[in-house]
């Protein structure tokens, strides 16, 4: 199947790259990535949905990929959310949406502060309005350690994830590892802008509170029928942490990928791909 580029633009001279998968004229559905990846990151959901009947749009957030980055340095959730709005303005209807960690958190503010659902379904995927906090500085540590060195090779490169992820079984093929790089004065480089670590870095103890607080209002406010898909070998979404949330939200289903960490769609694709594609069409049919 045969997917276009599409070129959203959310605010005067800023935008946003994205890929689209189907018949523009079907249900849409946003996929939304995490921090640090872009929109190659969901492997072939965006196609196995598209192949199921719905219109499926991956995007580079801000910052990310072929998307504008913020001069301003505009990288909090609220930049985010922004975006999504003239996203889905653009698109029309009200789509579903599937966002990972970053991605999740960005539908779960924009449905949740919403005073009318601008959504048809939400999938958050292993992310909750509270985190372990060891699993945070693991994926900031990995963010970090490249950061201006970069790589030699792109086999240094699948080396340093080979190390972040041991779970995921290695791949000889390093095309799409090379999607999230760019090379330049003979070095690999991550293709997010450098300047997005640092704002997240910065919040202090007491900002952090306030935002998980907002996020846990913004939960308790879901109004659109929500999934949240856990990998059950996450160092970010424990077994505590969905609880919590469950307790909080009891609205909201869950489902546990067993063999999957925070990257759920990465380590476990086809999984994945099954329980998102289940619960649509239960709620949002073609």
């Amino acid at each position: 199947m045969q997917s276009s580029i599409i070129r959203f633009e959310t605010e005067p001279d800023f935008f946003i790259h994205a890929e689209g998968w189907g018949d523009s004229s079907a249900p849409p559905i946003l996929l939304l990535h995490g921090g640090g990846q872009t929109h190659h990151s969901w492997g072939d959901t965006a196609q196995r949905l598209a192949e199921r009947g719905w219109y499926a749009i991956t995007y580079d957030a801000r910052g990310h990929g072929n998307s504008s980055w913020s001069s301003k340095g505009a990288y909090l959730v609220d930049a985010l959310v922004s975006d999504l709005k003239a996203i889905i303005h653009q698109v029309g209807g009200k789509p579903a949406i599937i966002g990972a960690s970053m991605g999740g958190i960005t539908a779960l503010v924009l449905e949740g502060e919403s005073i009318e659902s601008l959504t048809s379904a939400i999938i958050l995927v292993d992310i909750a309005p509270k985190a372990e906090q060891k699993g945070i500085e693991r994926i900031f540590a990995f963010m970090s350690s490249h950061l201006e060195s970069g790589f030699a090779s792109l086999e240094e490169a699948a080396n340093a994830v080979a190390a972040y992820l041991p779970q995921r079984s290695r791949k000889d093929n390093y095309s799409r590892l090379e999607k999230n790089l760019r090379f330049r004065d003979g070095r690999y480089y991550w293709h997010w802008d450098p300047t997005m670590l640092k704002v997240w870095k910065d919040a202090t103890p007491d900002q952090q509170i306030a935002y998980e607080e907002r996020l846990f209002v913004a939960a308790q406010n879901l109004k659109a029928p929500t999934l949240i898909v856990r990998g059950g070998m996450s160092d970010v979404v424990s077994d505590r942490v969905m609880a919590e949330f469950l307790d909080a939200v009891p609205h909201v289903r869950s489902l546990t990928v067993s063999g999957a960490g925070h990257m759920v769609a990465g380590d476990s694709n086809h999984a994945f791909t099954h329980a998102v594609i289940q619960f649509l069409e239960e709620v949002y049919p073609v």
